[in-house]
C-alpha cells in the first residue's frame, strides 16, 4: 500500500507543474519544457509499476490462461483486436511472452488516458488528481482489455466535441475490438452531445421507467448482444452503491450552479448528461449483467466535469468549500479502495513485480 500511496502523491505533485502554454512551432518555452518534463515523469511512473507488476489483479492469472488459449487456438470469447495482439506478441518472442502483452496494454492505456486529460481538462492538475483517486489507475490493473477499451474511448469524446463522427466511430470500433463494451459509447455519447429540453428529459425518464417491469425483454436482448454471459455469475447483475452515490452527488452539486456552470456551455452539458445516464443506469439498471462496466463509459468523464463546473463558481468561498470538500472526498474513496485491495474483486495488494517473483508452479501448469 506504502508504493501505490507513494505513486498518487509523486505524480500530484508532479501534475502541478504542468501548466496550459499556447502552441509555438517557432519558439519553445521554459514552461512547455517543464510540461513535457513532468508529463513523461508521470507517464513513466504509472507505466513502470504497471509493466513490471505480476500476478497482481483481480484477473491477472486468467489472463494469462487465456493467452496460452488463444495462441493454442483454442475457443475463447475475448475480441479480435487482443487476441491479434497476443500473438504478434508472443510470436515475435518465440514464447509466451505474456509479461510483454501485459506492458504493452499498459502502455497504450495511460497513453491515452494521459493525451486525453491534458488535452482536455480545464485544470490538469484537479483532473489528474481525480484520475488517481478514484482509482481509475489502479483499477487498469484487473480487466486489463476493458480499461484499455475506456481509454480509447475516453480519447474518442475529443472528436465529439468537434462534431467529427466518423473519427469517433472508427476509435470506438477500435476500442471493441478490445472489449465488446465500448459499443455503447456510440449512442450514449452521441445522445450526450445533443441538446435535451425538458419534454426530451420527461420522454428519457419515462423510458427509464421501463427498466423496472421489462427486465426480461431487455435481458434478452442483453443475450443477444453478450451470449458468453449465458449460464454465467454476470446474469446475477448488480449494482453499486457508492456509484450512485457519487453519481447522485454530482447531480445535485451541477444543478446547483447549472446555470452558471452548464447552460451555455457545450462540453459541460455533454459532461451533465453523461453522469445523468450513469446515475440512471446504476439506479434503475441494476439487474443488467455487470451494469458498472457499462456505466463507467459515462462516469470517467467525472475527471473532467468537476473541475469544469468548480472553474466558473463565482462566489469564492463556495468555490474553496466545494474544491475542499471534493479533495477530501476523493482521498477517502482512495483510502477505502486501497484497504480493499488485497480482496477478491480488486486483489492489487500485495504489490509483486517480476524482477522478484516468479508465477506459481501450479498456475504455469495448468495453462
Amino acid at each position: 500500500m506504502i508504493l501505490y500511496i507513494t505513486i498518487a502523491v509523486v505524480t500530484v505533485l508532479a501534475a502541478g507543474m504542468v501548466k496550459p502554454q499556447p502552441q509555438n512551432d517557432m519558439i519553445i518555452s521554459r514552461q512547455q519544457m517543464l510540461n513535457q518534463a513532468a508529463l513523461l515523469f508521470i507517464f513513466s511512473t504509472l507505466f513502470i509499476v504497471s509493466a513490471l507488476r505480476l500476478n497482481v489483479g483481480n484477473d491477472y492469472v486468467g489472463y494469462v490462461k487465456n493467452m496460452h488459449m488463444v495462441v493454442s487456438d483454442a475457443f475463447v470469447v475475448t475480441e479480435f483486436g487482443y487476441n491479434w495482439l497476443v500473438r504478434i506478441i508472443y510470436g515475435l518472442s518465440g514464447f509466451e511472452n505474456f509479461l510483454m502483452v501485459f506492458a504493452v496494454i499498459a502502455f497504450m492505456t495511460i497513453y491515452f488516458f494521459m493525451l486525453t486529460i491534458y488535452r482536455e481538462s480545464e485544470n490538469f492538475w484537479f483532473t489528474f488528481f481525480l484520475f488517481i483517486v478514484f482509482g481509475f489507475y489502479y483499477q487498469s490493473f484487473s480487466t486489463v482489455r476493458y480499461y484499455l477499451a475506456v481509454a480509447i474511448v475516453l480519447y474518442s469524446m475529443t472528436f465529439v466535441f468537434k462534431q467529427k463522427w466518423l473519427e469517433f466511430v472508427l476509435l470506438v470500433l477500435i476500442a471493441a475490438s478490445f472489449h465488446k463494451t465500448a459499443l455503447v459509447a456510440l449512442p450514449f455519447y452521441f445522445l450526450a452531445s445533443r441538446i435535451w429540453n425538458k419534454w426530451a428529459l420527461i420522454g428519457a425518464g419515462i423510458f427509464c421507467t421501463t427498466f423496472l417491469f421489462l427486465q426480461d425483454f431487455y435481458m434478452r436482448i442483453m443475450l443477444i448482444l453478450y451470449p458468453s454471459y449465458r449460464e454465467t455469475d454476470f446474469l446475477e447483475g448488480g449494482t453499486s452503491t457508492i456509484n450512485i452515490v457519487r453519481c447522485g452527488g454530482i447531480l445535485v452539486f451541477s444543478l446547483i450552479y447549472y446555470r452558471q456552470a452548464i447552460r451555455d456551455n457545450v462540453r459541460n452539458q455533454f459532461y451533465f448528461y453523461c453522469n445523468l445516464g450513469a446515475f440512471a443506469l446504476y439506479t434503475f439498471g441494476s439487474f443488467i449483467p455487470i451494469v458498472s462496466r457499462i456505466a463507467y463509459y459515462l462516469v470517467v468523464t467525472h475527471i473532467f466535469f468537476l473541475p469544469a463546473i468548480l472553474s466558473r463558481i463565482e462566489n469564492k468561498k463556495q468555490r474553496y468549500f466545494f474544491t475542499a470538500a471534493i479533495i477530501l472526498a476523493g482521498i477517502l474513496y482512495l483510502a477505502i479502495y486501497l484497504y480493499r485491495g488485497q480482496y477478491d474483486g480488486v486483489r492489487i495488494l500485495p504489490y509483486k513485480t517480476f524482477l522478484f517473483h516468479e508465477l506459481p508452479l501450479l498456475i504455469m501448469s495448468e495453462r
